[in-house]
């Protein structure tokens, strides 16, 4: 996937330095709807979008 969103994509990358172990929990807090530090500013279409972007970028680690 392409990420044409400057704020999608700058999240993406702050919360893939943090590593797997932590993209992972992520992944499954936004899952469950959660509220994030790293994502409160963002919408709720751009939480989608960052969240299939990790799971895509995760899958291949799978």
């Amino acid at each position: 996937m392409i990420i044409e969103d400057v704020q999608v994509e700058t999240c993406l990358e702050q919360i893939c330095q943090q590593g797997c172990h932590q993209v992972n929990i992520i992944i499954q807090q936004l899952n469950q709807g959660k509220c994030l530090p790293e994502t409160q500013h963002l919408t709720s279409f751009q939480n989608t979008l960052l969240l299939q972007e990790l799971q895509n970028i995760m899958a291949v680690y799978t």
